[in-house]
């Protein structure tokens, strides 16, 4: 029996398994959706690769996710969703519905009342000029300042936060002149919500701090509500899929992910 379109898996892809952030998070507001979630590890990060390369990448992991059946794709990395969503979208029309981690973050903010709007990411996010150009599109007057911070995906692959190493990090680019003032940041990275609480507690409360899982997850909701394509009850295990596996990998998947999963090698790079 053909499956029917709402039984289908969600794919998510992000450059390595800091997009199991995301994962994590439509794991939990959407318990019956079955998801399956591919880290390119090997290329990871992204965040230094050329656009491109990018755009490759993205299409060779989307092909292998609408393999498995995806009803819809979401594009758990900044860098991916900076270089390749419009490419993805037009390449796949009509195969599943895509999310990037851009618009929803975007949309949050925008029509608040801001006048100054700070965004950090890697350099490959921050270099697409993307943020910027989206918010000044649906905001001409904002003022955004925008900052690549290379030192945050690293520090918290290796699991330094909540300690001094990540407070000396986060206040040495966040207490640059160009954030004075701010009313918003956005955290444009999908290993950055956990670091959230700490960027709050340097910034004070008087400025809002946001990071992309929930807006995500909810737009994600939204999306499957529109298209009829909600699971009423999971079926299957959710899979996880790395294209380059270590057992430090695995290890690392305890930071960014709730619960404890197994990594399955896949080499779709051949």
């Amino acid at each position: 029996m053909q499956q029917s379109s709402n039984k289908k898996p969600i794919g998510i892809f992000d450059s390595g398994i800091g997009g199991l952030t995301v994962a994590n998070a439509i794991t939990k507001h959407l318990p019956n959706e079955e998801i399956i979630y591919f880290g390119d590890t090997a290329h990871l990060p992204y965040g230094e690769k050329s656009a491109d390369a990018i755009r490759y990448y993205c299409i060779t992991i989307s092909k292998f996710l609408l393999e498995k059946g995806c009803k819809m794709i979401v594009i758990a990395c900044n860098s991916a969703s900076s270089a390749a969503y419009d490419v993805l979208v037009d390449f796949f029309s009509g195969q599943a519905l895509f999310v990037n981690v851009v618009d929803p973050l975007v949309d949050a903010v925008t029509g608040e009342g801001y006048d100054k709007v700070g965004v950090i990411a890697t350099k490959a996010t921050i270099n697409t000029g993307i943020y910027r150009r989206k918010l000044l599109e649906r905001q001409s007057t904002l003022q955004v300042a925008s900052l690549a911070t290379p030192l945050l995906v690293p520090m918290i692959e290796e699991g330094y936060f909540q300690n001094k190493i990540s407070r000396t990090i986060i206040e040495d680019y966040l207490g640059r002149t160009d954030f004075a003032d701010m009313n918003a940041l956005l955290l444009a990275c999908t290993h950055y919500p956990l670091i959230r609480k700490e960027i709050q507690s340097y910034l004070g409360e008087q400025v809002r701090v946001l990071d992309s899982i929930d807006v995500v997850s909810a737009r994600v909701r939204e999306l499957l509500t529109a298209h009829q394509l909600l699971n009423d009850q999971r079926r299957n295990p959710h899979q996880f899929y790395v294209s380059d596996y270590t057992k430090s990998f695995e290890e690392t998947t305890r930071i960014f992910y709730e619960e404890s999963i197994e990594l399955e090698h896949c080499a779709i790079w051949k």
